[in-house]
């Protein structure tokens, strides 16, 4: 907590952090040009706020995208803002973001510590009994062959992801194939885990999201690992609903 609090204790990072949720997915190039300083004063900014894990990168080419990552502040919230001011405070850490689409980078990346092992995490992704604990719409999913797919409470599909590649423990990608819509193409998702001592560094990448309606697939990643984090850390279900946000058998 404390490194995100001295990430956000300058107005140049702040600057940045706002820059990014306007236009997430920029260059050292691009952010270089909206503050009056040097390139190397706007890197140590942007280093602060990577160790505070409020920025992720991701590298293509020769060019090194940033991302503004809102789980830590959403980690925030809950612990110090949600307790006193639920539920106006889950409000305030919405960081909906809209972003350049292009078909070399990603359409955004976020990023998450969660305490567990890789064996845990790989399960927790890919075992369809799994998905009920943490999806934030409370769903459920069965598995036909390599196809996952996840149905609302009354039994309406809403989404195919069909697993692409598969590195045990390390890199899972897989088709994203909403069925709530007529009409809305198919996207790609990367999940990639980073054993980090007693942690795991999951980064989710999602590709080609051609169809994304006030930045609304966005906000569902934000729930789903918010729930994927306290389900593998403390064994409790937990889910988001509307606008309201409970545990499972309370």
């Amino acid at each position: 907590m404390d490194a995100i609090f001295k990430a956000l204790n300058d107005p140049a990072r702040r600057t940045l952090m706002d820059s990014l949720r306007a236009r997430d997915g920029q260059t050292l190039t691009d952010l270089d040009e909206q503050l009056d300083m040097t390139r190397f004063g706007v890197m140590k900014h942007l280093k602060v706020l990577e160790d505070a894990h409020l920025v992720t990168t991701r590298k293509v080419g020769r060019f090194k995208y940033h991302y503004l990552n809102p789980l830590p502040l959403q980690d925030l919230v809950d612990r110090w803002i949600d307790p006193f001011l639920q539920p106006q405070a889950q409000a305030l850490s919405a960081l909906k973001r809209r972003l350049e689409t292009t078909k070399m980078k990603p359409d955004f990346v976020m990023t998450t510590y969660i305490r567990c092992t890789p064996e845990a995490l790989w399960h927790a992704l890919r075992d369809p009994t799994a998905v009920q604990h943490y999806d934030f719409l409370g769903q459920t999913a069965e598995r036909d062959g390599d196809t996952l797919i996840y149905s609302t409470p009354d039994g309406t599909v809403t989404l195919h992801c069909t697993e692409l590649e598969a590195e045990p423990m390390t890199r899972l990608v897989t088709s994203f194939e909403p069925k709530w819509e007529d009409g809305v193409k198919t996207s790609r998702v990367v999940y990639l885990i980073e054993q980090q001592g007693d942690y795991c560094r999951l980064t989710v990448e999602h590709h080609d999201l051609q169809h994304d309606p006030e930045g609304g697939t966005a906000d569902g990643w934000e729930r789903t690992l918010a729930g994927l984090k306290t389900w593998l850390e403390t064994g409790q279900p937990f889910a988001f609903g509307g606008d309201h946000l409970w545990a499972e058998g309370t």
